[in-house]
This record gives C-alpha cells, sequence and structure tokens, in this order.
C-alpha cells in the first residue's frame, strides 16, 4: 500500500484516464468521482475502477471524447444523453440543470441515457442536497441479481440513494444497492483473490459461494429477499421502459471488453427542500434527527462515511502498490 493524499489522487486518476484518451474535463469528473469514494470509505467503487474504466475505454465501451446534451423535454423533466460516455460528465451537467428547474418548480428530474457505471449514488445525491434540495437518485446497471426464485442473472444491483439538506451540518445521505454489498466490493475481493463472507453472493448454480471470481460469474444475494429483488425490478423498469436504456439483462458489463456500450440509465429527482413549509423544513428535520440519536447505539445513516472524510483529510489513502502502477503506466500513453 501507498499512502496518498486525495489530491495527488484525483491527479493519479485524471492523468490514467487522459493516458487512455479521455477528454480532460471528462477525466476531472470521474477523478473526482472515484477519489471521493476512496475518501468516503467506497472503495470499490474509487481506485480499483481503473483497470476497468481504462479497459472499457480502449475497448470502445466508452467513448472518451463523448459530450453529453441537455434538453428540457417537460417544464419539470430535463433529459440528458450521456453519448456512450462516462456516467459523470453526464451527471455534473444533470446536475446543473436539475438545480435550477427544481428551485424554480418545486420539483424536477433528470433523466440520463446511454450511460455508463455511475459510482457511488449518494455522491450525486449528495451534491444536490448541497444546493438546498431533498434529491432521490437512482441507476439501473448490467445483470447480477437473479429474480427471485431464479438462478440467472437478470437485474443489476441497481443503486438508490437520498439525500435531505441540513442547516448547520453536512446532508443526511442515505445509499444502498440491492444487493446485500456492492458488487464493486465482490471485483476488490477478485482482484486479490481475497475470500468473501458466505452470505453476499452465489455462484452459477445458485450456491451461496466464498470464493469471489465465482461470485462474479454467478449472482448477486439481493437485499432483503424477495423484496430487494422487485426493487431491482423496479429500478431496472425505470432504466429501460421510462428512459429507454437497456434492462440489465441487455445491458454489457462494465467489467470486461466483450460486447458494446452497456447503455444503461439514471434518474434524478429533486425537491426544493423549502418548497412546501419554508425554513420550518430545517427544524423539522433536526426534530427527527435528535429524536433518533437520542437512544443508545443508534448511528445515523453516513455516519461513517463522515468519520472516513475526517480520517482521509489527516491520514491520507493507502492505495494498493499495483493500481498506482498501472495508472502511471495508463498516463504515460498520452
Amino acid at each position: 500500500m501507498i499512502v496518498l493524499t486525495p489530491s495527488e489522487l484525483a491527479e493519479l486518476i485524471t492523468g490514467a484516464m487522459e493516458g487512455c484518451g479521455v477528454a480532460p474535463a471528462s477525466a476531472a469528473s470521474v477523478a473526482r468521482a472515484l477519489t471521493q469514494a476512496e475518501v468516503d470509505g467506497h472503495e470499490g467503487h474509487g481506485a480499483s475502477r481503473i483497470p476497468s474504466y481504462s479497459m472499457n475505454v480502449l475497448c470502445g465501451k466508452v467513448d472518451g471524447r463523448a459530450t453529453p446534451v441537455a434538453n428540457r423535454v417537460r417544464p419539470g423533466l430535463i433529459h440528458v444523453n450521456a453519448s456512450h460516455g462516462f456516467a459523470y460528465p453526464a451527471i455534473d451537467l444533470a446536475i446543473d440543470h436539475l438545480a435550477s428547474a427544481a428551485k424554480e418548480q418545486g420539483m424536477a428530474a433528470a433523466a440520463i441515457s446511454h450511460s455508463h457505471h455511475f459510482g457511488v449514488a449518494g455522491y450525486h445525491a449528495e451534491r444536490l442536497a448541497e444546493r438546498g434540495l431533498m434529491a432521490l437518485v437512482v441507476s439501473n446497471a448490467p445483470k447480477a441479481i437473479a429474480a427471485w426464485g431464479g438462478k440467472r442473472p437478470m437485474f443489476g444491483t441497481n443503486p438508490i440513494a437520498f439525500a435531505a439538506p441540513r442547516e448547520s451540518a453536512p446532508p443526511l445521505v442515505i445509499d444502498m444497492a440491492l444487493s446485500r454489498v456492492a458488487r464493486g466490493l465482490v471485483m476488490k475481493a477478485a482482484q486479490t483473490d481475497e475470500p468473501i463472507p458466505d452470505d453476499w453472493a452465489l455462484d452459477a448454480d445458485g450456491r451461496p459461494t466464498t470464493n469471489a471470481k465465482a461470485a462474479m460469474a454467478g449472482t448477486m444475494a439481493p437485499v432483503g429477499g424477495a423484496k430487494g429483488a422487485a426493487l431491482a425490478m423496479m429500478i431496472d423498469l425505470i432504466g429501460g421502459a421510462f428512459i429507454g436504456a437497456h434492462f440489465g439483462f441487455e445491458a454489457s458489463s462494465f467489467f470486461d471488453d466483450k460486447d458494446g456500450p452497456p447503455n444503461v440509465g439514471q434518474l434524478l429527482i429533486a425537491f426544493d427542500a423549502t418548497a412546501l413549509i419554508g425554513g420550518a423544513y430545517f427544524s423539522r428535520i433536526e426534530t427527527l434527527i435528535s429524536e433518533v440519536e437520542s437512544e443508545d447505539g443508534v448511528r445515523l445513516p453516513g455516519a461513517r462515511r463522515l468519520a472516513r472524510r475526517e480520517a482521509a483529510a489527516r491520514d491520507g489513502l493507502s492505495i494498493p502498490s499495483r493500481l498506482i502502477d498501472e495508472a502511471k503506466a495508463l498516463a504515460a500513453r498520452n
């Protein structure tokens, strides 16, 4: 392991992406998201994505030079075409349009098509909350979860996040994948041949496994059993039927160089937090948070993330040397 500051990691990732031919602005957007994932303790969505992201660009699954295009199709609905580029620049554009539309109308939504892996869902929701908006963010993803009772992968892990602004504290962020754990954690374990807990995933025969590579070839266990599988289907319908992206079973993998662009979809919904009860919103959210925290042993969602941010600022980030070497080799292509 090598310790880097967040700014050093962002510079490293930017260089690696530019070395693959990614446009500078897009490379910087990717680097911001992956670095924040590391800072927040979501290593499966951080530097460990450098190999798969670079592979996706070099094989043509991701157009590193793509420019996202926004179109306001209804007063409260913005469509952003990611143009088969990385999701992050498209989300940057969506957030800029969405923030003004939601403030103007009370609520608004942005739908992103022809997109790619969007990392930590809470990262995007939190950015909207920092602008005074309550936010709900979802994305479908390539197949990883079986339909309830089935064995073959059908739906993605399809993350969902919610964020609410606070007046004198960081936003409250609730963030989860619809698998028991994010698939990125299994990918990270597969990269290092580490075992995984036997309740994370199933092999291709539908049996619980501790082998991360067997898990990558099988399915992820849904959170909450049948309810989690149903929620994954709901988000797949939002992505595949409403937005017009691929369903999970149609989308190519984020982790290999086979087939064409994955073309997944994301939906961001934003509400002006003060639209209905004005500034009283801020006292009401604190009433709930205070009541929740008044009980011994209760931890507010996101508390671990905020603690990790403090630790990263103080101690830096421990990054595997092999990832640093790979990033430097990619940067040298430029």
